[in-house]
């Protein structure tokens, strides 16, 4: 990486992806990597998402229903709970054994590549502002 045209914004960027836990949008990281380096564009910032994303250093995580992907550097296996009230996504480590993938494929020819779950629901800082 090192190398490459562009590494430094390349670099900024992995390390704030890889600071946070947040699942930020492109929009956010680029907010981010303005403090550190004052003139990269917004198009700098895809271009590098999507160049770190294509070496699988990071993840694009697309939730249904959302406007704006998010970008996770987390490369552990693992789900997502996303709050309805407030959009925040949460990382929730796949421990195998609650999602039993061969009932769900008996009798089918397929491969799985991966697993991806998404549960929805209201985080406890929403649920305890529904409370009030």
């Amino acid at each position: 990486m090192a190398n490459r045209r562009g590494s430094k914004q390349r670099e900024a960027i992995l390390r704030i992806l890889r600071d946070t836990n947040i699942h930020p949008t492109a929009d956010w990281i680029y907010m981010e990597v303005k403090k550190v380096i004052p003139n990269i564009s917004l198009g700098t910032v895809y271009r590098n998402l999507n160049l770190l994303r294509d070496e699988g250093l990071i993840r694009e995580v697309v939730i249904q229903g959302s406007a704006s992907a998010r970008y996770d550097a987390n490369l552990e296996p693992h789900h997502h709970f996303v709050c309805v009230g407030c959009n925040s996504v949460y990382d929730l480590p796949s421990r195998g054994g609650n999602l039993n993938i061969d009932e769900l494929l008996v009798g089918r020819n397929f491969k799985v590549k991966f697993v991806k779950v998404d549960i929805f629901g209201l985080c406890d800082k929403c649920q305890a502002k529904d409370l009030q």
